[in-house]
């Protein structure tokens, strides 16, 4: 009879000590700790307000914890009423895959240096903000990045050449930002992946380097900048191993004979309107595997004979007017004889 009161006890003690447990189990103390110090370093928002020191972090909005370690792997604060700059303390969260701090415009400064703590960073979103200063070297230091995305920011100075040391990068975003100097001659050099390149809407200078012509680049977008002279180095071999080629050299002041342009047979979007490229359009564009989905030849110095045949004569009149004296369908002057 006696058994009974002390077995109670028992199960009354258990089940006091039954949340403590489940939080230890569910959260990690110094994750949780580094986390509510960036909270109060962003002056507590309201986005953040899930973030309750007597709940399991792991449940908070904007984290992911993963299943086994219970570590947080990914911090992503995205569009909300949040001021002030990214906080050295995201650094101390060892274990982070995934670094997201997006369409926050009230997010300045400049990008820290602690995050090169993060060795295991596979994805850097720090994008639609109102970030400054230059795009850090020490970005370079993250082996393991496969995506790092600094857009639409206010970035300024020019690319560091150490990017191309990041051999896992499948996609590299500078774009809408105010960068200045050249493309480094290293983006032609890049070991491992060759990562997708968004350099458009800066004021880059320049030539092209080109070593890129030898890599099998998949996207190459470098639209609306200042770059000069000859781009035919991306146009000199039509084997390139890429599947679904993009390219966009449109906006800029390059100056080159198109005659001679060998197109990669996956080149499926091109757009180099608004140069001062001459030349004519090689009959070969019209051999692409599987032909193009968007074109744009207008506002140049371009000569001849539309090639008939591939998809060119799908394309809207607008994709070639502007040329000094390029002819036939889909424009409505004809080719004399």
């Amino acid at each position: 009879m006696n058994a009974i009161p002390g077995f109670s006890f028992l199960v009354v003690l258990l089940f006091l000590l039954l949340p403590s447990s489940l939080d230890a189990a569910g959260c990690n103390l110094d994750d949780k700790r580094v986390l509510l110090r960036i909270k109060k370093a962003l002056n507590n928002p309201y986005h953040l307000a899930s973030w309750n020191p007597n709940t399991d972090c792991c449940d908070w909005y904007a984290l992911e914890c993963d299943e086994v370690s219970n570590r947080t792997v990914s911090l992503t604060i995205f569009s909300g009423q949040i001021s002030g700059q990214i906080p050295p303390a995201v650094g101390d969260l060892p274990y982070l895959q995934t670094l997201v701090f997006r369409k926050l415009s009230n997010l300045s400064g400049e990008i820290p240096p602690s995050i090169t703590k993060l060795k295991n960073l596979r994805t850097l979103r720090l994008s639609w903000t109102n970030l400054s200063g230059s795009v850090p070297s020490f970005l370079s230091q993250l082996q393991n990045l496969e995506f790092l995305d600094l857009s639409f920011n206010n970035l300024s100075g020019s690319i560091p050449p150490s990017l191309a040391g990041l051999t896992n990068l499948l996609a590299l975003h500078l774009d809408r930002n105010r960068l200045t100097g050249e493309i480094p001659e290293s983006f032609g050099k890049f070991q491992g992946s060759i990562p997708e390149l968004y350099l458009s809407h800066n004021q880059l200078g320049g030539k092209i380097p080109e070593s890129l012509g030898d890599l099998d680049f998949r996207v190459l977008d470098f639209s609306r900048n200042r770059l000069i002279g000859d781009a035919l180095m991306l146009f000199k071999s039509p084997a390139k191993s890429a599947d679904g080629i993009r390219i966009d050299l449109s906006r800029n002041l390059l100056e080159f004979d198109l005659s001679n342009a060998k197109f990669p047979l996956n080149l499926t979007a091109l757009d180099i309107s608004h140069n001062k490229i001459s030349g004519k359009i090689p009959a070969q564009i019209t051999e692409l595997k599987k032909g193009l989905q968007s074109f744009n030849a207008s506002y140049n110095r371009l000569c001849g004979e539309i090639p008939k045949g591939g998809n060119l004569q799908s394309f809207d009149y607008s994709s070639f007017f502007h040329n000094r004296c390029l002819c036939g369908a889909p424009l409505e002057n004809e080719c004399k004889q």
